[in-house]
């Protein structure tokens, strides 16, 4: 399968799409068409195990460059680090409620379901391509990218893995996970503003030819962790034909019936997936789309014009604090006919004016496939507090949001169905373990404000019996390994990612490394 720019002028194999990460052009990759899975391909990945279903999805779109084999593979080695038998576990909360459990990787968030595969695919990919350069895998984070990334690429060899985060953008917890890492292959530096700037100046990092060619020089080739990457996003597709079969071998659904989504999102990667996974054949009806403040997308939903001209707003689900939403470029593309001289156009719109719109005929195709919403702080909390209440089910606070969303979801059906019931089944992505906000969870299920993250851990384990994972009670007791912290100005970060290419490490304190 080939791959194309959402801006036109590149077409590429799938390991090229990986390699590369984003088009020369600022494009993002998309498969040249969508690949379909049959009923009888269904049934038979009912049958299969997690990282069976995923070999099978990803192979869909990477089997003739990387290998069936070589696929599946990978994802039995990367799921094999995941806690418990299966990697991304349904769990019926009550009805038609269900939330699917993305947080049991390495990190104890939903990027580890791709971040574990990705080093597995871009070594076959490098290969493939016979590219022997060392690869400089370059990301920034809103908080849980990071450090799934940093874990992942880990002393993988012919890679290095550096992550800018905002400085006082991201929660305690996940600064930390950053900061301790270990490894000879990585590079943590904060970014002085928001996830916004530091996401700006990595994309421009990007597209400097000045930089690229000095990296060139030392035999280093840029590559992505974040979901700009293909070949990070395919893993997430499989996610929700997972969750889809399911429902079906524990008799929720008959095949053939719809189901809707309700996903959390900033940067709108993993929404994204979805719509990819219906563009396969899932039967999805709708794909609620959750923000919390920062409602960027849920005001471009509503009104159909993508508009960065607003504050922005610090809030207890740090890793959807976003206003430019890398990934909607994909959905523009497709919804405008796979125009790519139109996107591109908004894209350039969109850098210059902070804003664009999109047709009615294209509003109405946004209308059919999503509906978007926003939960303020207060929401958020309420809807975490109700459903433990009610079913002793906790959750961190980007899950919150997708609960709050999720009762506007269902109230506009109501209305739109003269308030009758509607069955469907409803599966909200989980995207991270609760302990990685443990002030704001239990704040938001107890009332109880307390000022240091792990009294905050042990408060929530007495009050909800659930297991903190050792990763995160470990963090108490490890020295910051990064402490770096830079201006955002280009020269700076270059500079920075330059050193760290020429081998310049930073050492793991004493009593660092476990």
């Amino acid at each position: 399968m080939y791959f194309i720019s959402t801006r036109g002028g590149e077409k590429v194999t799938g390991a090229q799409a990986i390699v590369q990460g984003l088009a020369k052009n600022g494009g993002l990759y998309v498969p040249e068409s969508f690949p379909k899975i049959s009923q009888e391909e269904f049934e038979r990945m009912a049958e299969m195990s997690y990282p069976e279903r995923a070999a099978f999805v990803l192979g869909k779109y990477l089997a003739d460059d990387l290998g069936e084999d070589y696929l599946k593979e990978s994802c039995e080695k990367a799921y094999s680090t995941f806690s418990g038998n299966d990697p991304a576990p349904l769990v019926k909360i009550n009805g038609n409620l269900f939330v699917l459990e993305l947080f049991h990787g390495p990190t104890c968030a939903f990027k580890d379901m791709a971040l574990t595969v990705l080093p597995y695919l871009l070594k076959k990919s490098a290969e493939v391509t016979g590219i022997d350069d060392e690869i400089l895998i370059l990301a920034a984070t809103s908080g849980d990218t990071g450090k799934a990334a940093l874990e992942g690429f880990r002393d993988v060899k012919g890679t290095k893995v550096a992550v800018f985060y905002p400085d006082e953008g991201v929660a305690k917890m996940q600064r930390l996970q950053m900061c301790i890492q270990d490894g000879d292959n990585v590079f943590v530096s904060a970014v002085r503003g928001n996830f916004d700037d530091c996401q700006r100046a990595v994309k421009r990092l990007f597209a400097s030819e000045e930089f690229n060619a000095q990296l060139k020089e030392k035999g280093v080739r840029l590559s992505s962790a974040n979901s700009i990457n293909f070949g990070r996003l395919a893993p997430q597709i499989a996610y929700y034909f997972s969750a889809y079969l399911d429902l079906l071998t524990s008799n929720q659904i008959q095949m053939g019936d719809e189901i809707d989504f309700v996903v959390p999102t900033g940067n709108f990667g993993d929404i994204l997936a979805g719509w990819y996974a219906k563009q396969m054949g899932l039967p999805v009806r709708k794909l609620v789309c959750a923000s919390n403040r920062n409602k960027v997308l849920a005001d471009f939903f509503e009104k159909g014009v993508y508009d960065v001209k607003r504050n922005f707003f610090r809030t207890m689900s740090p890793s959807m604090d976003i206003l430019v939403s890398s990934n909607l470029e994909r959905l523009l593309f497709e919804i405008s006919g796979r125009n790519a001289k139109l996107t591109a156009e908004r894209m350039q719109k969109l850098a210059e004016k902070k804003e664009y719109s999109v047709t009615q005929a294209e509003k109405a195709i946004l209308d059919e496939e999503f509906f978007g919403g926003f939960a303020s702080e207060d929401d958020t909390i309420e809807a975490m507090y109700e459903i433990f209440d009610e079913f002793g089910y906790a959750m961190d606070t980007h899950t919150g949001v997708a609960l709050a969303v999720c009762a506007q979801y269902q109230e506009a059906l109501e209305k739109a169905n003269e308030d009758v019931k509607d069955t469907t089944p409803i599966v909200v992505l989980s995207t991270a373990n609760p302990y990685k906000f443990p002030q704001d969870v239990l704040y938001a299920l107890s009332g109880n404000d307390v000022k240091d993250s792990f009294k905050g851990i042990k408060r929530l384990n007495l009050l909800t019996a659930m297991k903190p994972p050792k990763s995160l009670l470990d963090l108490r007791y490890r020295p910051l390994r990064f402490k770096t912290v830079v201006d955002n100005e280009l020269n700076e970060m270059a500079a920075e990612i330059l050193r760290f290419a020429d081998g310049d490490i930073v050492p793991v304190p004493d009593g660092g490394k476990k």
